[in-house]
């Protein structure tokens, strides 16, 4: 029966079930937070580190997977990548300690780059591009989907059994998906030898790391020497990496890429989303509890609404992009996006259930009409041998978008509530909020004027196909 499906779409399916483990493991985790720390005696903030500790791994070493998947072949890293998350997370839910979990999250985050990094450029290589906004709508809907259960299936096992199962979970999982990518995915590239190079992976890891290092915790230690001494390091770092990829035969990040106004000005939409999605899914919690007193079960069904929007409208809007193009989509999505920050700015000290979710759903919608596209224009603007750096890229202004938004939803939130503080204001704490959301409406515009370089996709051509409809391997 699975002979009688394109291998194409047998491709997708494979690919699907490693990449729902990232948004899955990544939404489970907060819901563990309290119980982490009451297990291990620990505060909010050393807690904290379990989820900082794979956001800036995993944003830090997309560029070097994307290139070394260029290299030595998608499939082999994509595999590698799954392998090393499974195995981390089975040693994840056996840690004996706060810091044994917290080094184990980071060399889970390893594992997770590795898949993040490659399956959208195992997509653009395997489809054609008629069909790559669909396939690419399909991997937003399971990313969706992922980040649509993690809170509910976290809250049945931490019920059920511990904190422990949250990440024991993934060995199934993860052993399913590893052997049918070994068996179903081809590897698609096969290159000319090329070097790797270690001295712009070495400086784009350090200047990232440190980079948002200095943005996530800065406020935290008080912009001390210290974290100014990230900061100072983080634009040394990235100077220094620039005049690397420059000279460099074979460099890690073909600069030449970023003259595509397309694949420029993607990235750059891109990073602005997240920055407004992360300020909506950081502030928003907090809203429901503090100023709606809203249990945590509700809290998380009323928090669905978003991701379970997502998912129905990601695989219409990618069906769509194929069909008339990427560019009105991707922009109509910003327009939507700032329009659901801004509807929820507005939200007051009482207000119902159905008023937060449709808010909530107007953002899912943009977001839902928005990725797909935007993907869909970046990875179709590079050259076929470009395609896993490309992935890398968007991946980490996808995760870089991710760790800003979070610093800037938590800056806002503690600037404006201590002048409303200072002003004898009656709600300083849900105005501040307030003002939280009107800086991801601000950055949702600035989502939309990069949208509007990316210009609409010709019309494709089927030329270069296989019989399975596998895109020939081209320069």
């Amino acid at each position: 029966m699975l002979k009688n499906i394109p291998l194409k779409w047998r491709i997708l399916a494979a690919l699907l079930i490693p990449v729902i483990m990232g948004p899955i493991d990544a939404s489970v985790v907060y819901i563990a937070f309290p119980r982490l720390s009451e297990v291990f005696g620990v505060g909010a903030g050393l807690v904290g580190w379990v989820s900082m500790s794979y956001l800036l791994v995993l944003s830090s070493f997309m560029l070097s997977f994307g290139r070394l998947g260029d290299i030595y072949g998608f499939k082999r890293i994509f595999l590698a990548g799954t392998a090393l998350f499974t195995i981390s997370s089975v040693l994840c839910g056996m840690s004996w300690s706060i810091g044994a979990l917290i080094t184990l999250r980071a060399v889970q985050a390893i594992g997770a780059g590795m898949t993040m990094a490659l399956s959208p450029a195992i997509i653009t290589a395997t489809f054609p591009p008629h069909e790559r906004g669909r396939a690419l709508g399909m991997l937003g809907m399971v990313v969706a989907l992922g980040l649509a259960i993690g809170p509910s299936l976290g809250g049945l096992l931490l019920d059920l059994w511990s904190w422990r199962a949250l990440f024991l979970i993934n060995l199934p999982i993860g052993v399913i998906a590893f052997i049918s990518c070994l068996k179903i995915v081809p590897e698609i590239e096969k290159q000319q030898k090329q070097k790797f190079d270690w001295p712009g992976a070495f400086l784009v890891l350090t200047g990232l790391a440190s980079l948002l290092f200095f943005i996530s915790r800065g406020q935290d230690y008080g912009w001390s020497p210290l974290i100014l001494s990230f900061g100072a390091f983080a634009l040394i770092a990235g100077t220094l990496f620039i005049l690397q990829e420059k000279k460099a035969a074979q460099p890690m990040l073909d600069l030449g890429l970023f003259s595509s106004y397309v694949f420029s000005a993607g990235n750059i939409a891109a990073l602005f989303h997240f920055m407004t999605q992360y300020i909506i899914i950081f502030i928003t919690p907090f809203y429901l509890g503090q100023q709606l007193g809203y249990s945590a079960s509700k809290m998380g069904a009323t928090m669905t609404a978003f991701p379970l929007t997502v998912l129905i409208v990601a695989p219409i809007s990618g069906i769509l992009s194929d069909k008339i193009g990427n560019r009105f989509l991707s922009t109509a999505g910003a327009v939507f996006c700032a329009l659901g920050a801004l509807s929820l700015s507005y939200a007051g000290p009482a207000i119902s259930t159905l008023d937060i979710a449709w808010r909530l759903s107007l953002f899912g919608l943009g977001t839902g009409m928005f990725q797909s596209p935007n993907s869909n224009a970046i990875m179709g603007s590079v050259p076929k041998m470009r395609l896993g750096i490309a992935g890398g890229v968007l991946a980490t202004a996808r995760n870089v978008g991710m760790v800003l938004g979070i610093a800037a939803g938590s800056g806002v939130l503690a600037m404006r509530q201590a002048a409303y503080l200072a002003a004898g204001a009656s709600l300083p704490r849900l105005y501040a909020m307030q003002d939280a959301y009107l800086t991801a409406a601000a950055f949702s515009l600035l989502s939309f004027t990069a949208c509007l370089f990316a210009k609409t996709q010709k019309k494709p051509s089927e030329r270069g196909l296989t019989k399975d409809g596998i895109q020939k391997n081209r320069a």
